[in-house]
Parts: structure tokens; sequence; C-alpha cells
């Protein structure tokens, strides 16, 4: 069907409401509108579904829900009754619609006849996770488009380890979605009947205090925290979102008397309204917090974003300025405190291991191996984090103490397999108050890092390319890379070209090729003369190639330098 013929079929569809038939009949005019939101269906990735709300085919909306969740609960129905009966956890955040979605989510699994345990309020994403392995249900589903605008929403999928859905079944959740009709294809119920009939299962405060156990199991030196007490001072923000209730009482748990909480920013709203991104990797979203923190004589702030899965950071640097600290500079940071705290406390475990993705900064690898640990990359994102701890610790290889990714996310103990900013959040602030009882604040910790393990600069830039064409212009630049591997960027000579698709390595001095470990993902990287690495990757959920530079020197001024230079290359490619 044409996109047209697609809009007249919802147009006329009597599962439409009268307030959606008004919205697409007020578009019947504007040709661009219709085949924007009718050209195609939202792609089911690995990370689900995510996109703007509002009616149509290619937008958020409680029958694109019904469809992919009927899809999904046929791929769990495939894996036979018994995995079936042990269910699927479902968990929404603060988003406009998170709430009604995941009840649709949840009505469907149940005219499937799969249980379902449905969070009674908005959680955050890693106490989903915990749900999951906690019950031991087979599957899980989160309404979140995590720190995107508040315009959208999204749909993650989860496995029975906790982990999103790895792609085998995503794949199968993609194909079923192409074969089933929106409309005809869905088994639903009454949410009350179902609930009646004890086939959705709420869930509340048990499971808040069964997670909060496990974050406060990940503590390793609750007895510094309460030497500095009485003077430690930080500020908390949740950007309107999931971390408002658990993350302070975390920090009350771990013993601290002082978290000054952003009231604005307490109060529970889809529409963001006191931030233009509720983003914690934007610093301008930080304002009201940086005032809170120089009123209070705060020397520490802490946000996590709207589904509680990502954490950001800003510090004091001595001066009552505050500056923000990077993903990877927290990771950093986290590493070298986890790595010294454990060997402190005796919580070091045999044969310790940290994992990063291949984008997060090489320092993190330095300061692992420096300290005795093995240290491994995977591909961008946490399922690929949770795989590879899994394989190590089920083979005997090493125990994971600690893994991250640059865009503000860590995953700390065995009880999730996602990025976890309730755990992180008690982790950063234990180690903001250890440094405060060495007379430090963060900043100074992280400048004493780079005297010791090195300079290390990195750099993201996002090359938006939105539209229809968007998509097209983003395939077209990573097949020109592949056509012509660069052998010279800014100046430089490229000394090695990897290309994760097929895993080769290509020596450009002589033309050699070997292959690596990691493969079957669309990114390249090039190794330069000059120790820089440059990774190229489209991005899975937002219309934009993302370059990331990472670089290292003698000195902060060499580090930087290179990454300025490489930068003017990066934005060329948008070109």
């Amino acid at each position: 069907m044409s996109y047209k013929d697609t809009y007249e079929a919802w147009l006329n569809s009597p599962a439409l409401s009268a307030e959606e038939k008004a919205e697409l009949e007020a578009i019947q005019n504007d040709e661009k509108e219709i085949e924007g939101r009718f050209f195609d269906q939202l792609s089911f990735g690995t990370a689900g579904l995510r996109g703007t709300m509002g009616v149509g085919l290619y937008r958020m909306n409680v029958h694109v829900i019904r469809h992919a969740t009927q899809a999904f609960a046929q791929v769990v129905l495939e894996e036979g009754p018994e995995a079936a009966a042990r269910g699927v956890a479902i968990c929404f955040d603060c988003r406009n619609n998170s709430d009604v979605f995941a009840r649709e989510a949840a009505c469907v699994m149940a005219g499937n006849g799969i249980p379902v345990r449905l969070f009674e309020s908005l959680r955050p994403t890693p106490e989903l996770s915990f749900a999951i392995r906690e019950y031991g249900c087979i599957a899980g589903i989160n309404v979140t488009a995590s720190h995107n605008p508040k315009e959208y929403n999204g749909y993650k999928v989860y496995w029975e380890d906790g982990a999103q859905l790895p792609p085998k079944h995503a794949d199968e959740v993609a194909k079923k979605m192409k074969e089933l009709d929106v409309f005809a294809c869905v088994k639903t119920m009454d949410y009350d009947q179902a609930v009646a009939e004890g086939k959705i299962v709420l869930m509340g405060a048990e499971t808040d205090e069964k997670f909060l156990a496990n974050v406060m199991g990940q503590v390793n030196d609750k007895a510094v925290v309460e030497q500095v007490a009485d003077t430690f001072k930080m500020v908390y923000t949740p950007f309107h979102g999931t971390g408002y209730k658990l993350i302070p009482e975390a920090l009350k748990r771990l013993g601290l008397k002082h978290v000054i909480c952003v009231p604005e920013q307490m109060v529970i709203d889809g529409n963001f309204p006191t931030v233009a991104s509720p983003n914690p990797e934007n610093p301008e979203g930080f304002y009201l917090a940086v005032d809170l923190a120089k009123k209070e004589g705060a020397d520490f702030i802490l946000g996590s974003d709207p589904d509680a899965d990502r954490v950001g950071i800003m510090v004091n640097t001595g001066s009552g300025e505050f500056k923000v600290i990077s993903g990877n500079q927290t990771g950093v940071l986290l590493l070298d405190y986890l790595i010294g705290a454990k060997k402190r406390t005796g919580k070091m475990p045999e044969k310790p291991v940290a994992l990063k993705t291949i984008v997060t900064t090489e320092m993190a690898r330095k300061v692992a191996e420096v300290n005795g640990l093995a240290c491994y990359d995977t591909f961008t994102g946490f399922k690929f984090l949770a795989q590879k701890k899994d394989q190590l610790e089920n083979s005997g290889q090493g125990k994971v103490i600690f893994a991250y990714e640059e865009s503000y996310g860590y995953m700390l103990g065995d009880y999730v397999r996602d990025k976890d900013a309730v755990t992180a959040s008690v982790e950063l602030s234990e180690m903001a108050a250890w440094y405060a009882s060495q007379g430090m604040t963060l900043y100074d910790a992280l400048l004493a890092l780079y005297e010791k393990y090195g300079y290390y600069s990195e750099k993201t830039l996002n090359l938006v390319m939105p539209g229809l064409d968007g998509l097209k212009k983003m395939a077209d630049l990573m097949a020109q890379l592949r056509e012509k591997p660069p052998v010279e960027i800014a100046g430089v000579a490229v000394k090695e070209q990897k290309d994760y698709q097929d895993g080769s390595v290509v020596c450009v001095a002589d033309g050699t090729k070997t292959t690596m470990e990691l493969s079957g993902s669309n990114v390249l990287r090039y190794e330069m003369a000059d120790g820089t690495s440059l990774i190229v990757r489209p991005s899975g959920t937002e219309p934009k190639v993302k370059v990331y530079i990472l670089a290292n020197g003698a000195t902060r001024e060499e580090a930087d330098a290179k990454t300025a230079q490489y930068a003017v290359w990066a934005e060329s490619l948008k070109r």
C-alpha cells in the first residue's frame, strides 16, 4: 500500500477514537505530514521502538504499542508454554502517555495468556531489569524514551537475563510486525478484568525494597561517608523523572545527611517544564542545581535522566564555579575509586575485570591495566556489556566490577543487566564523600588522575541528518568511507583501518589484512599515527551519524589540540 492508502485505512478504522480521527482529518491537505506519518512503520530494532507521539504508523501511539506487543507476545509464546507462564514485567517512566502505553501493553500480553507484573506507578529503568531477574520473568517491556525531548516516547524490550532483547529475538519481533495487520491482529482484554483475574499483578514497595537492598549491597566504604556526613553537602535533580523517589532514599541509606533536592525538578512532569532537554549530558539543564549548590555551599551535583538509567555530575572547581565532568571522565574516576575502595576493604574479587564500549575513552583501559585488571571492549549498548559480563563470568575468565559507556551509563553488581543511575548515584556519592575526607573535590581528583595516568581528551560530534532523506544520507556516508577508506586524516597518517561490519583490520603501511574479535556492527574506526582513535557510527535511535575522537597526549594542551584538529575533519563529513 502507498502511504496515502495507509492514511485512508487508518482514517476509516473503527479502532480509532473520535479525537484520533480528528487529528488525522486535520492533516488531510498536508501531503508532507501525511507522508511523514505513514510512509513506513517505526522500525523495531534491538532497542525496540522510539519516535514522536501522534496518530500514524510512523508515530508512537496506543495502536503501534498494541501492534508491537502482539508481535512480542507471539515471540514469547513460541518459546513454549513453560516459558510464557513465567510472565512479562512492565515498567514506565514520567513521559506523557507512558502510563497509558504500559497499561495497553499489559492488556495485550494478558489477552495472549501471558501473565504480567506491572509496576503500579513510574519506576527507574534498572528496577525493571532487576524485576525480570528477581521474579524469573521470560521478558520485560519498558515504556520510555530515556533522555529524548518531550515529544518522544519509546518501547524498550528485555529478555530473561534482564538485558535488552538480543538481535535474534528483536529481528523476529520486527518480522512479525511486518506480517501482522496493525489493527486486526491484536488480542487484548479489559484491564480491570485482567487485574481481578490475577493476569496482571501490580508491583510496588515490596519490589522497591528488594531492589534497594541490592543497591546498598554495592556500598564499599560506608564508614568514610559517616565521617564527613555532617559537613558534606550535595545537590540532586531527577529532571522531573523517575529517580525522584529511590535515589534520595538510597543516598539517605548511604548515610548522607545533606542531600538537597532541586524542588522545581522533583515534580513529575512529562513536559519537562524547567529544561530544554532532560538530558544530563546537556550542562544547561543543571542551571537550577548550580544556583542551589552555590546558595547551599555544596561541592557536588548529581542529576539522573527521566528514566533514571543515566546520571551526570558537576563539581565545584574550588573557586565556587561548577564544572561538568563528562561521561568518559566520570567512568574513569569511578573505576579508579572502585579499585582503591575494594582493595582497601578486602572486597576485590579474583581476576577482576572492567568493561567499556569501543567508543569509550582509552583512559579506562589504562586505569584498569595499571591496577592489574583486564579490560574488554564491546559494541555500544548495555546489552553487549551485559552479554560480555555473562560470558566472562560463566566461563570463569573474570569477575566484572564495573561496566560503562561514555554516554553517562554505568552498571555495577549482578542484579541488573542495564545501565543503572540508582546504584551509580550511590557509588558516585560515596566516591565524592571519600575524596572530601581527603580534602579534595572530584575536580581535584580528576586532575590527579591525569597526572598519574596521562592526559586524555575526548569529543563526540553529532552529524544530524533529519527528514525522509536522512537515513539515505547516513547510509551514503558510511558507504563512501568504505569504498574509499582514508589513508590520511587532518594531515596525519592513518595507521589502521578497522571495519566492525566484517571485523577486518587493514594496516595502511603494507596493506596486510587481519581480523579482530568484534564484528557485525556498522562502525568504522581509524587508528592514527599520533595515537588518536576516530570512530564513525550511525546512531541506532536518532537520525544522526556520531563521530568519536579519542585522543591523548603528554600534556592537557597536546591532547586538546588533537581533539580540535580532528573535529574539523569530522564536521566536513556532513557536507
